[in-house]
Formats: structure tokens, C-alpha cells, sequence
């Protein structure tokens, strides 16, 4: 025990006299009586002479009273007269206590007179440091002291008994010792040097500090609060480590939360807010009964309010960061998670008030993490959490990381915006590199303090994105209950949508970049994949990081097992594929993985890993004429250009979204119509594996086909080309012929063409065995299939005739290959090299006339009705048998014609006649052959030569046909 009383006895009598006694039991006035009528003349004879307290100047002396009666008032004093008659109401004369109350609880700078305060501290003095009143003590809280097992071990005589009962005030339930307790701290704490200790402790801080005077007469005495809040100032700037800070002694520190916690029921106890908030009490919490912290609650949710005292908020700032560095000093916190605390072990050292376990920021955070992993913990404690972390989230200043690591960014991006979460809005928006840079240590701190307040969980702990984002809930989010942490997902479904608003955007952006970060801040996904990241990504607990891991390595852990199944491995950070037994995540968690997925795909900086491995080539390729939601896009445009790293981690999702689409959020959205009238059968399955970006190829044509989403689709057909492991069907069917057959080849247009060759020249040869397997073969006709629809998709032909297609088809739209249409209409006028790409790509679509698009487009009904059973590469040779009929479409006539007039310009554009007249060509027309080069086109020179020995009756091996008049000749 300290070798003075931590907090002494105060006026005995005057308590008794506000005090009643219990039926059945001795009166509590018959008890002190005597005792009290010796300190009160021991009281009157001290007031009447010079004395020195602490060591200070003397006291002045009192007046003396006109008259006495047998019991001492301090109302018959003459130093108090005066000040008594103007201040207090006559009915509380004859009661000391009612006049102390009174006198005490005026503003400093006012109405008491210096005599009168001198009268008042000596009286206080006396009686608190006479332990003849402890045996008062005894009687009144004869029962509460036999249930409190510290407070009976005492030693009596010295004053430490009262000093527990004030330390366990909360658990005191007998009506009279309650009363005697109440009403003695509120003297005590009226000055600090009543604190017994207090002085001992921190005299040469507050010297230091300059907070004030330590001896009488040099300040008004009576009412210092002003001294002890300077001493919490003095701390804050310290763990705020600013500029000048001084090192307040550890017993100092001790004593400075200490008499925060003792005074953290009841405002009036702590005397500096007290003065500075009266007037704000009254304006706002006029009908909040005092006692139990709620005072103080009240007044900490208006502390941004416009009519708050700028004085009053100060004072409450400064008691909400001493809460910060103690959470016993919110008594309502400390009494309603009392319980759970100790439950879950989150208060282990109760001996040091300010170590980690006092720390506002570990309470919460041990127990978020019990509710978090399924704990049950009490409504009271959570509601209580609640209100701090908002009360976090509100105002930066409350975090001294914040306050000690952002001081730069605040002065240069974020002053004059300390409201309401707005700086801290600020910082978050700068943390997300939308304003400029920011430093690590900052950064660090905001991800902190994020994962303290856990506005995840609840929306509503941030104020700023709650109040941005109301209108948006009220419209697009009310089917979800309030508070329900699904109530972010909904917002964010809801970007970049006609029902979203710019504040809101902007707030939901700025925090879902820090939830992003940090897997367990999305509740919901914690809740159904905690079990699956501890088996797979070797995660700790809720409350516990690792320096080791990079923001977001656990999340980037999850997805990839998302699209793991048991005979498939996915390619890893090398690029190589894996073909051992691999784990799979649980449903449960997969449904929230793809959730996460959905979402980061409407923004690039809510993907961590992406965001970090392609910075600069953002800041190269994408910082200009891009629009929110589409930075992935650019990348993916510019991917041959990309830094290794970043083209690496943009193939990866790339190739993820060519599993899922869905991940794809914009161009679902976009997609909507075409989707639900064509596509919802694959649509509505749980693994998609690529059918619906299938779907949505194959109906890019149909009249629900919007502009946006016909982009969209061709912008992810062209990114696809890139890579043939973006398109998963392909990748799936073909990656072992790949790897056999076409090693080393990475462009999707380059292993079709591998692939395709191999199967023509297996199919020309008669070979026995087809070296593609058949699966693959079947994807590869689909690939194809899909190329043929637009020239950029084939980018060897559309950069051979870039130049062209500007000159000659640009006002053709590139869809339903009309540009490829365009270019062979005009081939005489084209460039050399252009004509000889297509000239191949004629060659090509000859041989295997169901990738000329449009014929089979324009021709498609015709087929059905003359070509069902005809093979797809004799499509073209049904047709010209057909092109007479009266049933024949005009419009496929003409393409039918346009087709055998194209033939007859080159043998080679006629399979059927090359094939029949292999052996003539060169044993008639060899002449024209040797003058002919590789790239030129022969102009019907060799079809003229076979018609000429045909007239001359040379002996063909099959006729062939006229392409005018379908006769044989």
C-alpha cells in the first residue's frame, strides 16, 4: 500500500446530513457526532490562522463568524457570506455539503471570492485528513465492506479505506454507503490536491508543464481542473510524440489515468469538462441523469455538432484519447465488458493501466475477434464496442499513430477537415494514390486503425460513408437489414450505377481499399473461409498479423484454390503447370471468393497484388482516358508492353475470368439482356468454366445485343488472342496438344494456326491416326469459328491491312466480318502485302468454307434447307449445286456468285479443282507457274491454260465446272 490514502475521507458530516438512516439500524448522525463537531473546530480554529499547504504560501485568514451554534456551519463564515447569499439557495444554508456543491461547481473565473476558496480548501483538508472519520465509514458500509474482500483487509486508522470503497464504487449496493461515496468523490475531485498522492507524484510535471500553481494563493485553489487536464494534454502529446513533447514521469502517468478512471461515472468529477461543457450539457443532454458514463456518451455524440463549444470539444477529445490509451477510463465500456474480458482473456495485466492489454485498441480488437469466430459476447459490451468505434472512426486525432505518422499528408491534403470522419476520408483516399504519396508508416497506421473499428461489420461506424451513402441504401440496399454487413456488398454491386451518387463512390472506394487488404475485415467472408485459409494459407488469428505477408497474399491464396479441382493444376508464378492432386475450397467459401472477385474487378486498386506489381506501368499505360472500372482493360491492351511482373499477375486474372466471367462485373451488367434471353441456362450454374463467354460470342448478333456488351465481348475476344490460356475451353481441351504439337507458341492465333495446319495436313495426307485429339479438335473449329467474325481477331491479317481498312472500309463496322468483306471486294486496290494475307485467308475459307462467316451468315437458312446432311467442307459446293433452285434465297445467290467468281481467279481458291487436276497443272500449265512468285495471284492464268487443253481435247482427269453456268465442260 502507497504510503498515503489514494483517495482520502472528505466531509463526513455534511454526507450524513443529505444522508437517512435505515430503519432498524443506529442513526449514522448518532455515530459521528461527536468526532464531527472536534474537526469542525478544529476546521474553524485552522481557517482563522496562517497556513501552509504543500509547502505554498500561506492562507489568508477568514473572517470570523458573527455567531455559532453547536454544529459548525460554513454558511455562518464570513469569508463565504457574501459569494453564499448571491450564489446558493437559502434552503441549502444549513447543509455543508449542499453549500460546497454549490460553491465548488462555479466557473473559475467568476463569482468565489479568494477568502472564501481559502476557507473552503482548508475545511475539505482538515476533515479529509482527520482518520477518526473512517470508523463512519465502517458503520455506513458495514455490509458492502464484509462482501469487498480488499476493502476488509485494510488497515484501519489511515485512510485506505475509503479509498477502496472508491475504487469499487460500482459494486457497492447499499443505498446509504452508495450515497456517502457519491457524494465524497465529487468533493474530492473538486481538487486535485485532495488526490491523495496526486501531489507526490506529479509536482515536478507540473511544474514542467507549466499547468498551474502547486501552492495557494497563487491560483484560485478552489476548483484546479485546469491543472489536471493540462497534465492529460502533456500525455497526449507525448504518445502523440510531438514536437517539444515532455516525458511525464511513469508515477506521474500512473496517477494522471488513475484519477481519469475514478472519474469516469460521473462528469462532474472531472472538473475541467465539467466547467468547459456546462452550458453544452444543458443544450444537448439536458434529460440525461448523471452517473455511469453517460454524460459523458451524450456529449461524445455531439462533439462535431455546429452549436458545440469549441472549448467543450476539446475537453472531450481529450478525455476520449486518454480512453485510447486506457479503456477503464469509459466506465460504461469497462462495466459492460467486464465479463466478456475476462471470458476471453483480454485483460490479462489489470496492474498496469497503460500496457497493451489497457489499450482501447486491443479490447476491441480481442473482442471482435471472439464475435468474429462465432463467441458469443454480450449486447451490452457490443453495443458499448459499437459506439467506440465509431467514436474511432469519427476523429483521426483519437489514434496517435495517426496523429505521430500522417502529419504530412494532413498538412498537405487533408487540414481543415477534422469532422465527422473527413479526415480521415482524406487520408484514406490519399493511402489509396489518388492524391499524391503517402508514407508507409502512415499507410501502416490507417490499415490499423481500420481493422480497429472493423467498419466491415457494420457500415454504420463510419459516419462519412454512412451519411454519403444514405439516399443509396434507402433505394438500392432496403431489402437488407440495417447495419447488415451485406449492406457494402450491395453498394458495391451498385457502382458505377444510375442509383449511385459521387460521395458515395468516392467513400466506399476509399475504405473497400483498405478492407481490401486485410481478407478478415469482409466479415462474411471470414465467417465461411476461415476454416479453408487456415488449412490451405497458414493464417493466424483475427486479431493477429504477420509482417511476413503482403496485403492480400491471403485472399490471392483463397482464389486460387477456388478454381483448383482434382485433375487440374493452375499455372503458377513461373507460368508452369501442375498436374499433382491438389486441394479445392469449401462451396461456402468459394460463393464469397467469387463475391470478392465480382467486386475487385470494378476497380484495379482494390486488388493489392495488382495494384503493387503494376504501378507504373498504371501510371504508363492507363492514366489518362480511362474510366473508373476499366484500368484491368488498359492493362490487358497494352499486356505485351507490361513489366514482367505486372504481365504476370494480369495473365492470372485473365486467365481466372476466362473460367468466370462473372468476375467480369461491368460486362455482366452490360450483358444483362442477352444473358437472360440466350444464355441464362449457363448463367444460372455454379461453375461456369467458360460456357458463358461461349454463350455470349455466339449471340453477339442477337437483338438484345447492346452496344456496350458487344464491346465488351469483343474487347475480352481480342484479349484472348494474346494468350491461349485465356481462353479456358481451349486451354482445357488442347493444353496436352499444345504441349506435344505446338511447344514454346504462347499467342492463341499462333497455336490455333499450329493446331489447324496440323489438322489439315493430317486430313490431306489420309493419315490413319489424327495427331490433335479429337476434343481438341472440337474446340479448335469452335476457336475458329470465332476468329472469322472480326479482323482484329485475326492480328496478323488486321495489321497487314491497317492501312487499307482506313482507306478503303472505314466506315464499315468491324463486326459479322464485314471489314474482312470489304478488304476482298477491294483486293485489287490493295497493298501488296494486305492482298497476300487476303489471299491466304481466302485460301483458307475455300478449303473449309464454314469459317467464311459471311456465306454462313448470309446463307444460313438456304443451309438449312438444301445442306443438312452436306460436311461442312463441301458447304460451299451444296450451295452452287442449290444456287438455281426457285426456293433459293436471293440474297445467298448473290453471295454464292460472288463466291465462284473469287474461285475462278486462282486454281487455288478451287480445292475441287485442284484436287481433280494435281497432275495436269504442272504437266500443261507449267510455264505459268515459273513465272509466277510465291505471293502473287495468278488471275485465272491457270484455270485459262486448262480450258485451252480442254478445247484442244486433251484428256483431263475429271471435268470440271463452269462457274457462269454450273455445266460440266
Amino acid at each position: 500500500m502507497a504510503a498515503c490514502r489514494r483517495v482520502p475521507l472528505l466531509l463526513l458530516m455534511s454526507v450524513l446530513l443529505y444522508m437517512h438512516p435505515i430503519r432498524g439500524q443506529k442513526s449514522a448522525n448518532s455515530v459521528i457526532a461527536n468526532t464531527a463537531v472536534r474537526v469542525n473546530i478544529q476546521a474553524q480554529n485552522q481557517a482563522a490562522v496562517p497556513a501552509a499547504v504543500n509547502g505554498g504560501s500561506p492562507v489568508v485568514a477568514a473572517s470570523p463568524p458573527r455567531r455559532r451554534t453547536s454544529v459548525w456551519k460554513l454558511a455562518e463564515e464570513g469569508a463565504c457570506r457574501e459569494d453564499l447569499t448571491r450564489l446558493c439557495p437559502k434552503h441549502s444554508w444549513n447543509n455543508n455539503l449542499a453549500v460546497l456543491e454549490c460553491l465548488q461547481d462555479r466557473k473559475e473565473e467568476t463569482e468565489i471570492a479568494a477568502d472564501c476558496n481559502h476557507l473552503l480548501w482548508n475545511y475539505k483538508l482538515n476533515l479529509t485528513t482527520d482518520p477518526k472519520f473512517e470508523s463512519v465509514a465502517v458503520e455506513v458500509c458495514k455490509t458492502t465492506i464484509t462482501d469487498i474482500k480488499e476493502c476488509a483487509a485494510e488497515e484501519r486508522g489511515k485512510g485506505y479505506l475509503v479509498s477502496c470503497l472508491v475504487d469499487h464504487r460500482g459494486n457497492i449496493t447499499e443505498y446509504q454507503c452508495n450515497q456517502y461515496i457519491t457524494k465524497m468523490t465529487s468533493i474530492v475531485f473538486s481538487d486535485y490536491r485532495l488526490i491523495c498522492g496526486f501531489m507526490d507524484n506529479c509536482r515536478e510535471d507540473i511544474n514542467s508543464l507549466h499547468c498551474g500553481s502547486i501552492s495557494t494563493g497563487e491560483k484560485d485553489v478552489h476548483s484546479q481542473g485546469e491543472v489536471i487536464a493540462c497534465l492529460e494534454k502533456g500525455l497526449v502529446r507525448e504518445a502523440e510524440e510531438q514536437p517539444g513533447a515532455h516525458a511525464i514521469r511513469p508515477d506521474c502517468k500512473k496517477a494522471i489515468m488513475r484519477v481519469a478512471e475514478l472519474s469516469s461515472d460521473d462528469f462532474h468529477l472531472d472538473r475541467y469538462l465539467y466547467f468547459s461543457c456546462r452550458e453544452d450539457r444543458e443544450r444537448f443532454c439536458e434529460n440525461t441523469p448523471a452517473g455511469e458514463g453517460r454524460v459523458y456518451k451524450c456529449l461524445f455524440n455531439h462533439k462535431f455538432e455546429e452549436a458545440m463549444s469549441e472549448k467543450c470539444r476539446e475537453a472531450l477529445t481529450t478525455r476520449q484519447k486518454l480512453i485510447t490509451q486506457d479503456y477503464k477510463v469509459s466506465y460504461s465500456l469497462a462495466k459492460a465488458c467486464k465479463t466478456d474480458l475476462r471470458k476471453y482473456r483480454c485483460s490479462v495485466d489489470t496492474n498496469m493501466p497503460r500496457a497493451r492489454e489497457a489499450r482501447l485498441s486491443y479490447l476491441l480488437l480481442c473482442l471482435e475477434s471472439a464475435v468474429h469466430r462465432g463467441r458469443t459476447v454480450s449486447g451490452e459490451c457490443q453495443g458499448e464496442m459499437l459506439d467506440y468505434r465509431r467514436m474511432l472512426m469519427e476523429d483521426f486525432s483519437l489514434s496517435p499513430e495517426i496523429v505521430l505518422h500522417c502529419r504530412g499528408e494532413i498538412e498537405a491534403h487533408c487540414s481543415g477537415l477534422h469532422r465527422k470522419g473527413r479526415t480521415l476520408h482524406c487520408l484514406m483516399r490519399v493511402g489509396r494514390g489518388d492524391m499524391g504519396t503517402i508514407d508507409n508508416l502512415c499507410q501502416k497506421a490507417l490499415q490499423t486503425l481500420i481493422q480497429e473499428a472493423d467498419p466491415g461489420a457494420d457500415y454504420r461506424i463510419d459516419r462519412a460513408l454512412n451519411e454519403a451513402c444514405e439516399s443509396v441504401i434507402q433505394t438500392a440496399c432496403k431489402h437488407i437489414r440495417n447495419g447488415d454487413p451485406m449492406i457494402l456488398s450491395c453498394l458495391m454491386e451498385h457502382l458505377y450505377t444510375e442509383k449511385m451518387v459521387e460521395d458515395c463512390e468516392h467513400r466506399l472506394l476509399e475504405l473497400q481499399y483498405f478492407i481490401a487488404r486485410d481478407w478478415k475485415l469482409d466479415p462474411i467472408l471470414y465467417k465461411k473461409c476461415q476454416g479453408d485459409a487456415s488449412r490451405l494459407c497458414h493464417t493466424h488469428g483475427w486479431n493477429e498479423t504477420s509482417e511476413m505477408m503482403p496485403p492480400g497474399a491471403i485472399f490471392s491464396c483463397l482464389y486460387r484454390h477456388a478454381y483448383r479441382t482434382e485433375e487440374q493444376g493452375r499455372r503458377g508464378n513461373a507460368g508452369e503447370e501442375t498436374g499433382r492432386r491438389v486441394f479445392i475450397l469449401s462451396r461456402d467459401c468459394k460463393v464469397e471468393v467469387q463475391r470478392i472477385l465480382h467486386q475487385r474487378a470494378l476497380d484495379v486498386k482494390l486488388d493489392p497484388e495488382l495494384q503493387r506489381r503494376c504501378m507504373t506501368d498504371l501510371g504508363k499505360w492507363c492514366s489518362e482516358k480511362t474510366e473508373s472500372g476499366q484500368e484491368l482493360e488498359c492493362l490487358q491492351d497494352h499486356l505485351e508492353e507490361l513489366v514482367s511482373e505486372c504481365r504476370d499477375v494480369v495473365g492470372n486474372l485473365t486467365e481466372l475470368a476466362s473460367e468466370d466471367i462473372q468476375i467480369e462485373t461491368l460486362l455482366m451488367r452490360a450483358c444483362e439482356p442477352v444473358i437472360q434471353s440466350h444464355c441464362h441456362e449457363v448463367a444460372d450454374n455454379q461453375i461456369d468454366t467458360g460456357d458463358l463467354m461461349e454463350c455470349l460470342v455466339q449471340n453477339k448478333h442477337q437483338k438484345e445485343m447492346n452496344d456496350k456488351c458487344a464491346v465488351g465481348v469483343t474487347h475480352f475476344q481480342l484479349v484472348q488472342i494474346k494468350d491461349f490460356r485465356f481462353s479456358y475451353k481451349f486451354k482445357m481441351a488442347c493444353k496436352e496438344d499444345v504441349l506435344k504439337l505446338c511447344p514454346n507458341i504462347k499467342k492463341k492465333v499462333d497455336v490455333v494456326l499450329c493446331l489447324s495446319t496440323t489438322v489439315r495436313n493430317d486430313t490431306l495426307q489420309d493419315v490413319k491416326e489424327q495427331r490433335v485429339s479429337v476434343k481438341c479438335r472440337k474446340q479448335l473449329r469452335v476457336e475458329e469459328l470465332e476468329m472469322s467474325e472480326d479482323v482484329r481477331l485475326e492480328p496478323e491479317l488486321y495489321d497487314s491491312c491497317k492501312q487499307d481498312i482506313g482507306r478503303l472500309c472505314q466506315n464499315v463496322a468491324f463486326g459479322n466480318a464485314q471489314v474482312i468483306e470489304c478488304l476482298k471486294e477491294n483486293k485489287r486496290q490493295l497493298t501488296q502485302r494486305c492482298h497476300h494475307r487476303v489471299f491466304k485467308l481466302q485460301e483458307v475459307e475455300m478449303m473449309d468454307p464454314e469459317l467464311d462467316f459471311q456465306l454462313m451468315r448470309v446463307c444460313k437458312q438456304m443451309i438449312r434447307r438444301f445442306c443438312t446432311e452436306a460436311d461442312a467442307k463441301n458447304m460451299l459446293q451444296c450451295l452452287k449445286q442449290n444456287k438455281n433452285s426457285e426456293l433459293m434465297d436471293p440474297k445467298c445467290k448473290q453471295m454464292i456468285t460472288k463466291r465462284q467468281i473469287t474461285q475462278n481467279t486462282d486454281y487455288r481458291l478451287n480445292p475441287v479443282l485442284r484436287k481433280s487436276c494435281k497432275a495436269d497443272i504442272p504437266k500443261f500449265c507449267q510455264n505459268i507457274l515459273n513465272k509466277a512468285t510465291g505471293d502473287s495471284e495468278l488471275e485465272g492464268q491457270v484455270v485459262s491454260c486448262l480450258k485451252l487443253k480442254y478445247a484442244d481435247q486433251v484428256r483431263l482427269h475429271m471435268f470440271t465446272v463452269s462457274p457462269y453456268t454450273d455445266q460440266k465442260y
